[in-house]
């Protein structure tokens, strides 16, 4: 109850019969806005600085992270950690389910009624009745080219 009153007291906002269970971590929650009939398990971590909108009736399971935020890579002459940090809003929509360990990255919104399975990582965004799984790992790009560049 306790951990209810201080998200209903400091997040953008904040709807009826939300339930946010031990562990939670909540970065900026000034720009978290939650709907109705919301469940959030045990060690999940949000990261808002970009946004982060929750229809209602979402239930999202232990050890989930959401990341509204993430540094670019495209300046080569600073480290990765330093460069611009590119921030968009996540939306969740009304009626999802989130299954345990997922991780959905910035900008993603998820539409109705979808079921993300355990352990996906969620890069794009997600037509509603979907149940999607994704646990392949992918090299996305390969920069050694680029570094032969700063020598």
């Amino acid at each position: 109850m306790i951990r209810y009153i201080l998200v209903k007291n400091l997040a953008k906002k904040c709807g009826d019969n939300v339930v946010i269970k031990e562990n939670v971590y909540i970065s900026n929650i000034e720009k978290l806005e939650l709907g109705d009939n919301i469940s959030i398990h045990p060690m999940c971590y949000f990261e808002c600085s970009g946004g982060l909108m929750i229809g209602n009736n979402v239930s999202i399971a232990h050890s989930s992270s959401i990341l509204t935020s993430t540094h670019t890579y495209s300046d080569f002459n600073l480290p990765i950690k330093y460069n611009e940090i590119l921030k968009k809003t996540v939306v969740i929509h009304d009626d999802v389910w989130i299954g345990c360990g997922v991780r959905i990255l910035c900008g993603v919104h998820i539409d109705t009624r979808c079921i993300i399975g355990a352990n996906s990582l969620v890069n794009k965004s997600v037509d509603s009745f979907s149940t999607v799984s994704y646990t392949h790992l992918t090299c996305l790009l390969y920069t050694s080219d680029a570094a032969d560049e700063l020598d």
